[in-house]
Parts: structure tokens; sequence; C-alpha cells
């Protein structure tokens, strides 16, 4: 056909340029090698909250309701522990790493609070510093301290807030509390709802760590979004100096299995690094941040290399034993493969781009990312690695190099060429019977998998509370570092869980001036749905009602201002509301008016407390439908609903790129087997296979648990673009051999030849994608062990499903064999050669 000419060209310049060709690789390698210094990170949940509309949204709000001109401000709460953090001791400590803290110019602390600073103003109402609060509490007497803690619980509802669920009012007694500081930071680092990978607050935090460690004597823990997002980062480089080793050390191993020659060991691994190399010296020069996901795509490019490298190692030997000389059997290898590899590397760019459909922007990159790896492993696997072995070869012949092994794996007659043949021997037998089988139980478990849950959480970005021992016991530099984030973030949940609760926030775009329009605010607090906090059977909120509530009970002269424009004397004021709101701004509270009150009038902010145990999709549900009771536009947002918004969107990204990739990955062998080989349906019996892996891992998925995360979302369409590499390789070979053939022999030398080659490949890749098992946080190793199982489903698949398949196919698409052929299940099938001829 037509592409043969390209084909025979690449074929001479692999065996006659070879020297050639070698160097522009090399080049070309040194280029990319300069990239490698521009990688930046991203890490933490931000990098998939950026851009979408609820975030925007979210951040909109928060601009528009920030006091102008006024910075932005972040928060440290400092965890204190003991056994009683309520007595004058534990008080002591708290209000000295309170006052440590605001000494230092550095730390840029605007204010703090405890519930150690409430007990200490009601010792004594005037001492409004920190400074005072600890001379008030050194010079009370225990029962003093005693009766002030059990006076603040019962006046002050913040109090019992701040400290731990085990709070015992008549002993005055609490094993934890918290304290908080607010920091004046720049501009923007409030308004996002995502945890980032870098953060003002890091520095902060840290110092502020060591201050209060010196002052508390190691009894309070400094803790916030700095810390996280420094975790976060050294998560990161952690993980992947655990997981590029090990995978290293497993590919290592099999390749020796697989090649069992020095040589091409050497050669292999060259290659796979070039791979690694080109693609995130790539991502260097095109500015793409190294993040979580993308940890997932140097074993992904080693798992289509390997198998690159093994079947043009395998291939090769199997025509030099047959007699070939060096020239032509790399001519026969590189005229059959590089049509395979450019089928596999279609199918796969075709499964990792399908990512490119999602709105997340961490997946599309991961797409992207992956994408162009797997061309660039194209290449280098297709092209280089031929070029580099003919020259290899060739100085073997002119000097004593040693080789160790010249013999194909699978090679007839071999016990591990008889556990192959195992698929055909069904194929020959039952091959209907067995096809109708295996698709039922492909049925049953993608009906099994419609029940995966979906997730998005901070956590699936932390590492566990506890390394494993055998992970602690690693040397250095392997040893992973000691992480604390999932430890204090379980213990405010497990300690402050029924005090702490969130937030959702509606905003609301209506004439604020227009009679009624506060009226319409307090009305929907009105019967809360049950996701919400309650106060006095309304919704706990807060909002421009709840400022001029607060004023009023302050300012008489606002007061009676109030109550002059109140019709139904319920505390909100219906009539001349300009006016109302012009005596907040021209007072004290003008700059938390402004929080909740848009400047020109057109648009405020209500801010909704909900209960800590509640799901977000229940809280984005509620909010969305109290949004809708307002008579003018507004909208549901806030961090429990961006997230959730995003949690929608995994779910979705999942469901899309899945059919994209299925539909573009049979498309796509449709029109190159039509181009290739003449028959196009053998693109539709290459599919088989991957449908029945798809459906098999997403059922695997929901019986282990493992939920579509922000990680484990691009599993199903990476299933393909993995799984295609291995049923191409064998539908590929067997059109090859049925030309020759019968179709007994073609399927007996199909799956010894390259069946041995897939199971090395499959050994190899999933060891080395297995590796990401030991990834430090847990969604990255969730999607190491459904990658690796994905891999073993599709061999399977591949060597001893698609025989049948294929008997199928030429059944149906042979004339000479009727179908009925199909259910003579007696006796083993004759083989019998297929005419010529397309589909």
């Amino acid at each position: 056909m037509e592409y043969q000419r390209y084909i025979d060209w690449i074929d001479d310049r692999i065996v006659e340029d070879s020297r050639r060709v070698v160097a522009v690789f090399l080049v070309a390698t040194l280029i990319f090698t300069a990239g490698l210094g521009n990688i930046s990170t991203n890490a933490g949940t931000s990098q998939f909250t950026t851009g979408l509309p609820a975030e925007e949204a979210f951040e909109q709000v928060n601009q528009e309701f920030s006091p102008a001109f006024s910075p932005d401000t972040g928060s440290t709460q400092l965890i204190q522990r003991g056994d009683n953090v309520l007595s004058k001791d534990g008080l002591l400590r708290m209000l000295r790493s309170q006052h440590r803290l605001e000494q230092k110019p550095d730390l840029r602390v605007q204010s703090t609070s405890s519930a150690a600073s409430i007990v200490a103003t009601k010792l004594d109402p005037t001492a409004t510093s920190t400074e005072a609060q600890i001379r008030a509490v050194e010079s009370a007497t225990e029962s003093e301290i005693d009766a002030a803690v059990r006076t603040a619980a019962d006046e002050n509802p913040r109090f019992t807030s701040l400290v731990s669920n085990d709070f015992n009012r008549g002993s005055a007694s609490a094993s934890a509390t918290i304290g908080l500081a607010t920091h004046e930071v720049p501009a923007g680092i409030s308004s996002g709802s995502g945890q980032g990978g870098s953060s003002p607050l890091t520095g902060i935090q840290q110092r502020a760590d060591y201050v209060v460690q010196s002052a508390a004597h190691g009894s309070i823990t400094v803790f916030g979004s700095g810390i996280i997002a420094d975790e976060n980062a050294r998560v990161l480089v952690d993980s992947l100096l655990l997981v590029v080793p090990a995978a290293v050390l497993f590919i290592i191993f099999f390749l020796i299995v697989a090649y069992r020659d020095l040589a091409d060991l050497v050669l292999g691994m060259v290659t796979l690094l070039m791979a690694i190399i080109w693609t995130f010296g790539f991502m260097g020069l095109a500015g793409i941040p190294f993040s979580q996901m993308l940890i997932a795509v140097p074993p992904l490019l080693l798992a289509v290399g390997i198998d690159f490298g093994i079947h043009a190692i395998n291939r090769y030997r199997e025509e030099r034993q047959a007699g070939a000389s060096l020239e032509k059997a790399m001519r026969i290898t590189t005229d059959q493969l590089i049509v395979a590899f450019f089928i596999v590397t279609g199918t796969t760019i075709i499964g990792f781009a399908a990512n490119l459909t999602s709105a997340l922007p961490p997946i599309r990159d991961f797409g992207a990312v992956a994408a162009i790896g797997i061309t660039f492993t194209f290449l280098l696997f297709g092209i280089f690695l031929p070029a580099a072995k003919v020259e290899i070869d060739r100085l073997r012949e002119r000097y004593p190099i040693p080789t160790f092994s010249t013999h194909p794996l699978g090679e007839e007659g071999g016990a591990l060429a008889r556990i192959l043949e195992g698929g055909i021997t069904v194929a020959n037998r039952a091959p209907l019977v067995f096809l109708a089988l295996m698709l039922l139980l492909s049925a049953g478990s993608g009906a099994y998998a419609t029940d995966i849950s979906t997730t998005f959480d901070q956590t699936d970005f932390l590492p566990p509370e506890e390394n494993p021992d055998y992970l602690m016991q690693l040397p250095e530099p392997f040893k992973p570092g000691t992480y604390t984030v999932t430890e204090q973030i379980n213990f405010l949940e497990d300690n402050f869980g029924s005090t702490q609760s969130g937030q959702t926030t509606v905003y609301l775009e209506r004439p604020m001036r227009q009679d009624g329009a506060l009226e319409s605010i307090y009305r929907a607090s009105e019967d809360p749905p049950d996701s919400f906090v309650r106060e006095d059977g309304r919704a706990k909120a807060t909002s421009i009602v709840t400022v001029i509530q607060d004023r009023a009970a302050r300012d008489p002269e606002f007061r009676r201002l109030v109550e002059r424009n109140d019709a139904n004397d319920n505390g909100v004021p219906d009539d001349n509301l300009g006016t109302v709101y012009e005596y907040l701004l021209d007072s004290s509270s003008r700059d938390r008016t402004l929080q909740y009150l848009g400047d020109d009038y057109r648009n405020a902010r209500i801010v909704y407390t909900v209960e800590a145990d509640a799901d977000n999709g229940d809280v984005t549900d509620d909010t969305q439908a109290l949004a809708n009771e307002f008579r003018y536009t507004a909208v549901a947002t806030g961090s429990i609903v961006v997230f959730q918004a995003v949690s929608n969107l995994i779910l979705e990204s999942a469901i899309t790129s899945l059919a994209v990739a299925l539909a573009g990955t049979g498309i796509y062998l449709v029109l190159v087997y039509r181009l290739f080989e003449g028959r196009p349906s053998l693109g539709v019996a290459n599919l088989v296979p991957i449908v029945v892996t798809v459906c098999l891992i997403a059922g695997t998925m929901r019986y282990l648990g493992i939920p579509f995360n922000a990680i484990t979302a691009t599993i199903l369409a990476i299933t393909i673009g993995l799984g295609v590499d291995y049923s191409v390789h064998v539908t590929h070979r067997f059109a090859d051999e049925i030309h020759q053939k019968p179709l007994q022999q073609a399927l007996e030398a199909t799956v010894r030849g390259t069946g041995g080659a897939l199971l090395g490949s499959m050994l190899t890749t999933t060891s080395g994608i297995g590796v990401l098992a030991l990834a430090i946080f847990p969604a990255l190793g969730q999607f190491g062990i459904l990658t690796g199982i994905s891999i073993v489903y599709a061999f399977l698949t591949s060597v001893f499903l698609l025989p049948s398949v294929l008997v199928v196919w030429d059944s149906v698409t042979n004339y000479d064999q009727p179908l009925r052929r199909l259910f003579d299940l007696g006796s083993p099938q004759q083989p019998v050669k297929p005419t010529e001829g397309d589909d």
C-alpha cells in the first residue's frame, strides 16, 4: 500500500544511517535537558479549583465584600493539648504564646484570640491587651480561675467553640483548646477555597511555630494553610524519592529476565531515561508545573516504553534466530513494529488525551503531558532504539563484546509457550461460548461499578497519619519525613467536631435600597434545611441584617433609627434603607458593613453556618434551594459549594473521558486497520478485550472501595490507553501471520512470539507502576494499584480472550467458514486459511 514507502524510508534510515540517527536523538536529548531546570511545582487542592465558575464566583464575592484598600488576612491556629489546658499554667502558656507572636514584627500579627483571653477578661474586664491578660491570670488564684472559666462558658458562646468536646464545666477542665492569630498577608491569599502548593503564610507559620514552641514548652502546635502547603510540597518530593528508585529496581530486575543481555539491558534503560528527560524537559520549556497527578506520568511512560523495547528486541531476536542477517532482521522488525507502535501510540494518545475534556486543569495537564510523552516514547523506541541496536550489534561483529542471550521469550517448545497457548485451546473448542461468558461477566462488572463513589477532599493529597513501618526502616534519603498535618486534622475533627462548623454563602444581587430588601434576607433564615445550624429555630447566619442588629444593640441613636423604619417590630428596618446604610458607613461599623453589603447597594452576601458533619452534597443542594427562594438573582457559593462542584466534575470527567477514549479508539482502530490491512473489522475485534478490561477495572474499583477522586478519575481512560497496547500487538501480529499461514498456525505464531513479549512487558510495567502504591499520599497509591491491575487484566484478555475473538472474527468475515462451525463444540476446529479481500 501507499504507506509502505514511508515505512521503507524509515527502515533505510535505521539500518543504513543508524549512526546519524543516534546522533540526532542525542542532540535532541541535550536540548530537552535544558528545560529540566525550569520545572516548578504545584500541589494541593487549589490547582483543581482554579478556573472553576464556582471558585471564580467565590473569589469575586470575597473581593467585592472586602473593605477597600484593606490588606488580606490569614489565620494561624494554636492547638494546645494537656491534662487541663484551662488550669492556671495552661492559660498562661497560651497567653504567653500569643504575646510572643504579637511582639514579632515579621509575623505581621494583627490580633490574637483564645479561650485563655476570654477567661482573663472575666478575671479583669479592663485587660484588653495580651500583656494585661497575662497579669490578670498570674495574680488570680486557682479557684478564681475556675469560677472565671464557668462564667465564660455560661456567658460567651465563643468560649465553648474554642475548647475540646471533653470540657467539664464542674471541674473547669478540658484536654485541648484552640487559639487564633490573624496575620496581614499579601493581597489574594484569603480569597480562594483550596490549599495550594505554596503560600505566603508558609514562612510566617514556620517562624511562628519556633516562637510558640519556645514560649509553650512544646504544649502548643502551630497549624494552618501555610503548614499544609509546605507539607504538600514535601510529600510530593518524598513520594518521588520513594517511587522512582523502587520503579527503577523492579524494572531493572524484570528487564534482566526479559533481555538476558547486558548491552540490550543498558540500551533499554538509556532509552527509557531519554523518554523521561524529553517529557519533563518539554514540561519545563512549556511552563507546565509538576503536580501530584504528574507523578504518575513517569511510570506510565515506562510502561509503554518497556513494552515497546521488549517487543522490538524480542521480534529482532526471532528473525535472527531464524537465520536472517543483522540488516534484514532489523528491517523485518521495524517494518512490522513501526506500524504496530504507530497504532499503539495513536490509541494510547487518544486514551490519555481524552482527559483534555475535563474541566479540571490538573487533569487536562496530565492528559497533555502523558500524550506528548507517549509520542516521544514512540519516536525513541520506534527509531532510536533500533538504530542503536544496529550499531551495537555491528560493534559486536568487530569486537569481542560479551553476548549473554539472543533467544526470544516464548520460543516454540518452551514451558512459557505452552501456558500462553491456553487461550488458543479455548478458541479452538468453544470460542463463542467463552466470548459470551466474558461479555456477560463484563456487563455484570460494569453494572456493579455504577455505585462507585466520588470524593474530593484535602485529605486525598495528604499522607497517612502514620507511615508504614517498612517505609520508616528505609535509609536516607529514601526514608519519608515526619508529617503532622493529617494528625492535626484528625485531632481537630475528633476533639472539636461538635463545636466546629462550616460555612456556605449566598450572593444576592438586587437593589438593596428597595423597601423589603432586608426583610427578604431575614425571612430566608426561617425554617432552615437540616444541614444548616439553627439558633432559636432560625438559620445561624451573618449578613448586613446581623450587622444592623449588633449595632443597634450597643448604639441607642442607631437603634432609634432602626425602630422608626421597622414596620413589623422584628428589629429589621423596612424603609429608608439608604439612610440606615449611610449611618453604618459613617460609623465604626463601616468595614464590617462592607463585608456584607456592596458599596453601590446593589448586592449583598449572606454567610450561613452549617453542621460540621453535614455532607457536602447536602449542603450544596440546601444552599442552592435557599438561593432559589430569593425573588432576585441569588448564587450559592463558598468553599463547600466549590469542593462539591469539583467532586461533580470528577465524576463527569471520568465518564466523559471514558466515552471519548472508547469512541476515539474504536474509530481510530477501524481506520488504521482499513489503511494497513484492508480489514476495518479487525479494529472492532481489537476493541473487545479493551472494553472487557475497562468493565473489570471499574468493578474492581467498587469492590476494593476505591472512589473516583482527583487522581483516580483518569483511570478508565488510562486503562484504554494502556490496555490497547497489548491487544494491538496481538491483533497486528495476527494480521501479519494470517496472510501466510492458516488460522491455527497464525494464532500459535502470534501468541508464542507476541505473547512472550507481552508477558515480560506486563510483569515489568505492573511492578514499575505498582510501586506508586508506595507513594505517601493515599490517592496516588490507589492509582498505582488500579493501573497495575488494569495492565494485568489487559494482558490476560489479550492473550486468553482475544484468540477467541479472532476466531469469531474469522468465521464472520471469511466466507469459507460458515457461522455454524462456531457451535460445533465436539472437536477442535480445523484451521482453514482465510480468503483474501476486504471485509
